[in-house]
């Protein structure tokens, strides 16, 4: 018996029959995101050391409320690595499509850790503002070098990050490299606050900059939030990529019409199904090998595409939605569409015990795939969603 945490042989295929996960250039791509979410997880470690022993010898609020950013970007880019690792998992029995969602999941715990390091800035410097009026302001040097330093470290990553997200269509990397977009802002803003108090002389700067810095991280927040449930939702795609698939539909004169396109994006992957309908005469095998060749160049088309294609006669499906549904069809259309044929008759009668038997199961399924049919026949839109085009006469 296979092991259900095994990849079965239906789920791992992917396209030209290889699993995905033994091809090179998903492994390559697996090992950049891996390597990217380490570097982060290196750097949020070394900028929490720095901040800490700065922000504890100086006392300044805006560098302690940058040393509890750094230690939440630390969570945040373990949460990162642990994701990307998971969703690189092949499918399996329990998990069909993959575990690519895992990388959403990994947004939404940043936005919450980060919105909870906000709420904590935000009760520190009304406590400060409130309570520390006259207190003499703290030496600003050595938080003007790390925080200065903490900028630059943090661009030169998030620009990393967010390069390798979009070569590798990772959500966890993107939402790291955009977590660390606004520690880059409020870095600066606790540059500017501690150069004030040190000009001024006024503590009053350095806890009203840790205020800005939260709002800051707030809007970060809820970016990710909104990013991280839309493959949660199972949105559709953008439309530029929607509009790849319907163009590669739309170029083959073999495809007569196309309907009921639904698409979704999970991780880096990408799903689709559509309804394609063609010549009524095409055999079976035939009907088949023009999925298969559709199905490749739609996969050429838009990369890490998972598409399912069902085939429909399109004469015999314009004659159902015009005796089922009542759709009236343009006169040059409905001369065109033969005689609906009763493909359920019943069987002849059997000329020996074993056929009798064969025909009686034989007419049972038949009878539940017609109760099926029947069952389903309000869920075809009635609209003018399906896209035909002029069929051969």
């Amino acid at each position: 018996m296979q092991d259900k945490k095994e990849p079965t042989a239906q789920s791992a295929i992917s396209g030209g029959g290889v699993p995905q996960s033994d091809t090179p250039g998903y492994r390559q791509q697996q090992r950049r995101k891996t390597a990217a979410a380490l570097l982060s997880v290196t750097s949020s470690f070394t900028l929490l050391l720095l901040k800490s022993a700065v922000g504890v010898a100086t006392g300044s609020v805006g560098v302690l409320s940058e040393a509890l950013h750094s230690a939440i970007d630390l969570v945040a880019a373990v949460i990162a690595l642990l994701s990307v690792r998971a969703s690189a998992t092949p499918p399996d029995e329990d998990h069909p499509y993959g575990h690519g969602k895992i990388e959403s999941l990994s947004g939404l715990a940043e936005a919450l850790l980060i919105t909870v390091a906000a709420g904590f800035i935000i009760y520190e410097a009304v406590h400060r503002l409130t309570t520390h009026r006259g207190d003499s302001p703290p030496p600003v040097a050595a938080g003007l070098i790390v925080m200065a330093l903490s900028a630059l470290i943090n661009f030169l990553l998030s620009s990393h990050l967010r390069r390798v997200a979009r070569e590798t269509d990772s959500l966890a990397l993107d939402a790291e490299g955009r977590h660390l977009r606004t520690d880059i802002a409020t870095s600066i803003g606790v540059f500017i606050g501690l150069l004030l108090t040190g000009i001024t002389r006024r503590t009053w700067f350095d806890p009203a900059t840790a205020l800005i810095i939260s709002l800051l991280i707030l809007s970060a927040a809820y970016s990710l939030v909104r990013d991280a449930l839309s493959p949660l939702l199972d949105a559709r795609l953008p439309p530029e990529e929607e509009a790849a698939i319907q163009e590669v539909l739309e170029a083959d004169i073999r495809v007569l019409g196309y309907h009921k396109l639904r698409t979704r994006k999970s991780g880096a992957q990408r799903y689709a199904d559509v309804h394609v309908q063609m010549d009524d005469d095409c055999t079976l095998v035939d009907a088949h090998n023009f999925t298969e060749e559709l199905e490749d160049r739609l996969r050429a088309a838009l990369p890490a595409l998972n598409i399912s294609i069902h085939i429909e006669p399109f004469h015999s499906e314009m004659r159902h939605q015009q005796d089922v549904h009542g759709i009236v069809l343009p006169q040059t259309l409905a001369d065109q569409i033969a005689p609906h044929p009763n493909f359920f008759d019943a069987p002849p009668a059997p000329t020996s015990e074993a056929a009798a038997d064969l025909a009686q199961d034989d007419a049972i399924v038949l009878e539940q795939t017609t109760a099926s049919d029947r069952s389903n026949a309000d869920s075809i839109p009635t609209d003018s969603a399906s896209v035909p085009r002029s069929g051969p006469s």
